[in-house]
């Protein structure tokens, strides 16, 4: 499995167009072509998938009851304005307006890979966003990668 990382720091056309850095494209699953689907993120970012990781996603989503409310409320906020996006012949894709909005990205934005996708944010939300106290950082580091839940969950524990 091709996995995305690393930061990019990229400007958005006048068309509201953004180029897919190199790296992330050649870290494409093969399968994945030239189209990815483009989602609201859980922050105010917006997430980019290769189809084969967003099946997985898609499927777990769509499992759910249909028949139990707090399942349906999920289901639609998760999936409102989900869209494929194509990479045109020089790797860039359309952003819709209304995710631009909801990401508060304008001119400029911070790709990052994080494995199984990318997250798109405006570079001030992304800043606010990351843990500044590095104390703090490897609290999280020891609570989700050296306990024994952790341990037999994450495929980085020893």
């Amino acid at each position: 499995m091709n996995l995305l990382s690393g930061e990019y720091e990229c400007k958005l056309d006048p068309k509201g167009r953004l180029v897919l850095p190199a790296k992330v494209k050649g870290s494409l699953p093969e399968e994945t072509g030239n189209q990815l689907i483009l989602v609201r993120g859980f922050e105010p970012c917006l997430v980019l998938y290769p189809r084969s990781a967003w099946r997985v996603i898609h499927e777990k989503v769509m499992a759910l009851d249909e028949f139990n409310e707090e399942y349906r409320q999920f289901q639609r906020n998760f999936l409102r304005g989900m869209t494929e996006v194509e990479l045109d012949s020089i790797g860039r894709f359309m952003l819709p307006r209304t995710m631009l909005r909801y990401a508060g990205i304008e001119k400029e934005a911070i790709i990052v890979g994080i494995g199984n996708r990318c997250e798109i944010w405006d570079p001030e939300r992304y800043d606010n966003f990351l843990i500044k106290d590095q104390q703090s950082f490897s609290k999280l580091a020891q609570k989700f990668l050296t306990t024994p839940d952790a341990a037999s969950t994450n495929p980085l524990a020893a």
